[in-house]
């Protein structure tokens, strides 16, 4: 069956991991070029808004009665720990920056370029500005789905919005962190 568009809504805040909202990136499993952002949610977020939509979308493909569903329906809302990796030097397990046992990520993911706006709703053009570790809110799309043996909901990224700076992931500083303005006269004894 073909994806279909359902129920339309806003994220709550989130921090922004792996960003690919500027140009789309291959998705291995399907083989097609993505536009994605992976949206990790605070310990205790509210995400019932989020979950009514995922509801609305499995009811109106799959039809209200959750017994007659495919067995191991996906679901959107995932563990971060679930994005745990392993130190190939001490065997260690651990999480990326930002992520948190326990606590929910969603995968956003689109066909089409998402417009990428400020806090005043100015389209961000320096992709360097929309970076991990930035908070942001996204419109979503819930879509079902059912196609070789994999059933489940979706929450298709529309647009998005950068609401606050962070601190970058990966330890990464921005420059105007790392130096001083050099003074006028200064500059040019530089040379």
């Amino acid at each position: 069956k073909q994806e279909k568009t359902m129920s339309k809504g806003t994220t709550p805040k989130f921090r922004v991991s792996y960003p690919n909202v500027f140009k789309p990136r291959r998705n291995e499993l399907n083989g097609k070029d993505e536009y994605s952002v992976v949206a990790l949610f605070k310990k205790g977020e509210d995400l019932s808004k989020l979950k009514k939509l995922v509801q609305e979308a499995a009811e109106k493909e799959f039809g209200k009665d959750p017994k007659k569903w495919p067995k191991n329906m996906r679901s959107p809302f995932r563990d971060q720990a679930e994005r745990s990796k392993v130190n190939e030097e001490t065997g260690q397990e651990y999480l990326p920056d930002g992520y948190e046992a326990g606590a929910i990520f969603i995968n956003l993911k689109s066909a089409h370029k998402p417009g990428v706006v400020d806090g005043q709703v100015q389209p961000i053009l320096d992709e360097a500005e929309f970076y991990p570790g930035c908070y942001a809110i996204a419109s979503v799309n819930a879509y079902a789905y059912n196609q070789k043996g994999n059933a489940g909901v979706s929450l298709g990224l529309q647009n998005i919005q950068k609401v606050a700076e962070g601190e970058p992931f990966g330890g990464r500083s921005k420059a105007e962190d790392d130096f001083a303005a050099v003074p006028a006269e200064d500059a040019s004894s530089l040379f």
